[in-house]
């Protein structure tokens, strides 16, 4: 019977101690995986170190650009360099050395504004700048004197000749700058330059007339024809053609020059010589009514037949 119970199930059977039960197996952790920064060698506390500096430089940017903003520096400048004004460091007084041409009201003009300014409140770049501009002035040089004196040098630009041009005349230097407006009745002693852009030929012209000194007397002006070439006008009246190109134009003068000493080609009733053609120059008469064909040498061969009635020789 006893047997029986065990088998159903009885008192007996649930007596018996229950068979432990094994505890849920835990699921493996994963492993985070390390982010592009530790990848790259980089500690997260150094990202953090790194972070707080690049605040705190933020928050020092923005302040010294609201200083900036509100002009802090410039007003503190002001109020000290007032401060040494109010105690005889002010401008009483300027002197101009170096200008012996141009006029010196137009520098009066500039720095008188700066009278009685604090000195270390006077910006000499600034002033140096509007002195430039002036035609005459190559350079300048503004320095204070302490306690109360601004010195300006300045260097003159050399007057070289006049240039004329949409009826007007101009001085310029050798590099054709224009110093100023001339007058006619007041024109100075220089070459006359003639027509666009002959300003910029200027230190040409000047290595020109170089291979002949002793036409510069003679010489009335000169034209600069199409941009490419010289007319020499001369006192007499004679016009002299020049052939393109400076070392071509260079050789023309210094032959003509040797033939007019040769021979006295200026003064004789000629009225153009034309030396465009390599080797050669051709001279012409006035057209006018009882102009005559001037002998240009004693052996000079007599012009051909079919030789324009103005084409007095060519040599």
């Amino acid at each position: 019977m006893t047997t029986a119970r065990i088998a159903r199930g009885g008192p007996a059977a649930r007596a018996r101690p229950a068979k432990a039960r094994s505890a849920p197996r835990a699921a493996p952790r994963r492993q985070k995986r390390p982010g592009w920064l530790e990848q790259a060698g980089i500690a997260p506390e150094t990202v953090r170190r790194a972070s707080k500096w690049i605040v705190l430089g933020l928050l020092a940017a923005m302040a010294i650009a609201a200083i900036l903003a509100l002009r802090v520096p410039q007003r503190v400048g002001a109020a000290l360099g007032q401060a040494v004004g109010e105690a005889g460091f002010a401008v009483r007084r300027y002197e101009i050395r170096g200008v012996d041409n141009m006029d010196r009201q137009r520098i009066d003009a500039v720095v008188a504004a700066e009278l009685r300014r604090a000195m270390p409140l006077v910006d000499l770049g600034a002033i140096r700048e509007r002195l430039l501009v002036f035609g005459w002035v190559a350079d300048a040089r503004v320095s204070r004197r302490l306690p109360d004196t601004l010195v300006i040098d300045i260097v003159e630009r050399i007057p070289a000749a006049i240039w004329q041009h949409d009826r007007r005349l101009m001085l310029i230097d050798g590099q054709g700058v224009v110093l100023e407006h001339v007058r006619l009745e007041a024109m100075p002693d220089l070459p006359l330059l003639i027509g666009p852009a002959a300003n910029l030929q200027t230190a040409s012209f000047e290595r020109l007339l170089g291979r002949a000194a002793h036409l510069r007397p003679q010489l009335a002006g000169a034209t600069w024809i199409g941009g490419r070439r010289w007319d020499l006008r001369f006192q007499t009246g004679e016009v002299l053609a020049l052939p393109e190109g400076e070392e071509a134009a260079q050789r023309a003068i210094a032959d003509f020059a040797r033939r007019d000493q040769q021979a006295q080609m200026l003064g004789r009733g000629f009225a153009r010589f034309d030396m465009r053609i390599p080797g050669r120059m051709i001279v012409r008469v006035s057209r006018e009514p009882g102009s005559v064909v001037p002998a240009i040498a004693p052996e000079a061969p007599p012009p051909s037949a079919g030789t324009p009635a103005d084409l007095a020789n060519t040599i």
